[in-house]
């Protein structure tokens, strides 16, 4: 029987999802070790392939649906339905309506773009009898704190001249905010359960809010970050000002681009992303089986530890004392700070400088030549052990 292997990777953004970077992994392992007993565990934090993964987890149904996207023009999108017992319960993800992947590289500019699409997914989801709504919460190209989402759901947002700001304006708009009205918003909302997997550890506001951790990923200048967090700090005091809901750095408050906020003030509730997660992506049990685990994501540096798939798989890991190796596109600042965290050994698979289309062109077989690479690693240090 060959070495048991249990390959848990997340998706490489605006590249492969999780379920292709799992076949990937294992391919290449097995240009290395043909008779290896291989588990995989796709693994979903809220970003794209939420939905899909917990539809196809519970044997549910998606629905495709068109909304607004992030730049104002509609996209097409989706939600689903969960298969199973208990309330019927709909899930959807941020990015599917407001990713980055939907804001074309030339008009990057998180201060204008909008989440009124994720709205329009969940007045879908109740049009269709929702009794309980599952909202997952990364890959966004927004940073608007939710307000979008809000307003398509009836929210009002005034200025001081009690005009409202205008629908789907962005985030800069929020600067002139003056009284947030909830008097128009759906009835529907106070009779549903929103919960809604998010990274705990983004902050709305202050030095490490979410424009000046996430402001520039999504093609935001200086200039314009600061911008950015000063609306955003105007936004959460009118909200705790109204309705009395301190979100300024509440956990969980920025995720998707302050999203987390936003869906805080319709009602909702929000949960480290891994809580919601694991309930139906379960990988403890395959964890009891392996003997070396892979993980792997887009990138590896010293926010790997806040939250990120890599580190929540070696966490896991390293309560079994079983050996992690984590694969990434790009290796970036600190990331030593992920040995820390359980990570025994990471690589990028990238093996010279190279564009990003260029990298995106050939993930699939890079993500293989990685894993072969790291695979004969393994089996080298295998025979330079004591006792071999």
């Amino acid at each position: 029987m060959g070495m048991k292997v249990l390959i848990a990777p997340s998706g490489f953004k605006e590249s492969l999802e999780p379920g292709q970077a799992a076949d990937c992994i294992e391919a290449g392992i097995r240009r290395v070790v043909p008779e290896a007993e291989i588990y995989k565990a796709p693994l979903v934090d809220g970003g794209e392939g939420f939905t899909r993964a917990l539809v196809r987890a519970t044997g549910g149904e998606l629905e495709p649906v068109t909304v607004t996207g992030p730049v104002g023009e509609p996209v097409a999108a989706h939600y689903g339905f969960l298969g199973g017992p208990g309330p019927k319960t709909a899930v959807l993800e941020m990015a599917a309506a407001a990713g980055l992947r939907l804001v074309p590289k030339d008009v990057r500019d998180p201060r204008l773009t909008t989440t009124y699409g994720v709205g329009e997914l969940i007045r879908a989801a109740l049009n269709a009898g929702a009794e309980r709504i599952l909202v997952g919460c990364g890959d966004s190209g927004t940073s608007d704190g939710g307000a979008g989402m809000a307003q398509a759901l009836g929210a009002r947002f005034l200025d001081s001249e009690g005009e409202e700001l205008p629908v789907a304006s962005g985030g800069r708009a929020l600067s002139r905010l003056a009284e947030v009205d909830l008097s128009g918003l759906d009835r529907r909302l106070r009779e549903v359960r929103i919960d809604v997997a998010c990274n705990w550890h983004n902050l709305l506001c202050g030095e490490n809010g979410v424009a000046r951790v996430f402001g520039p990923q999504k093609g935001a200048t200086s200039d314009q970050v600061e911008e950015l967090a000063a609306a955003l700090e105007n936004y959460a005091a009118v909200i705790e000002r109204d309705l009395g809901l301190d979100v300024r750095e509440s956990p969980g408050s920025g995720a998707s681009g302050g999203l987390g906020a936003g869906l805080v003030v319709v009602g909702a509730k929000l949960y480290p992303r891994y809580e919601i997660v694991m309930e139906y992506l379960e990988i403890d049990g395959l964890l009891e089986r392996a003997e070396l685990v892979f993980t792997a994501e887009g990138g590896i540096d010293f926010q790997t530890p806040r939250g990120k798939i890599p580190a929540e798989v070696a966490r896991r890991a390293k309560e079994r004392d079983i050996p992690v190796i984590a694969l990434a596109g790009t290796v970036g600042p600190d990331a030593e700070v992920n040995y820390e965290a359980g990570i025994d050994a990471y690589a990028s698979v990238l093996k010279a400088p190279t564009t990003l289309e260029e990298a995106v062109a050939h993930a699939e077989e890079l993500l293989k030549e990685g894993a072969e690479s790291s695979m004969r690693m393994v089996l080298v240090g295998r025979d330079l052990a004591p006792g071999k």
